[in-house]
């Protein structure tokens, strides 16, 4: 119970003492990029999709 209570009393002085905290524009800018690399990824897999089943259409002659 010991090893518990100093490895609860460690992790608190870390998260307390040592950590860096972003501040609340540097975690607006951040998700501003993921959210745009997301969207930017998810056109390109759609182009890509589209691309591929244009090109099959025409191996096979599917094409409605």
């Amino acid at each position: 119970m010991e090893k518990l209570q100093i490895y609860l009393r460690e992790s608190y002085d870390e998260l307390v003492k040592n950590v860096t905290w972003p501040t609340w524009a540097s975690l607006q800018g951040n998700a501003i990029a993921v959210i745009i690399a997301a969207l930017i990824l998810a056109l390109l897999v759609f182009v890509m999709d589209v691309a591929a089943k244009t090109v099959l259409d025409l191996i096979y002659g599917t094409g409605n």
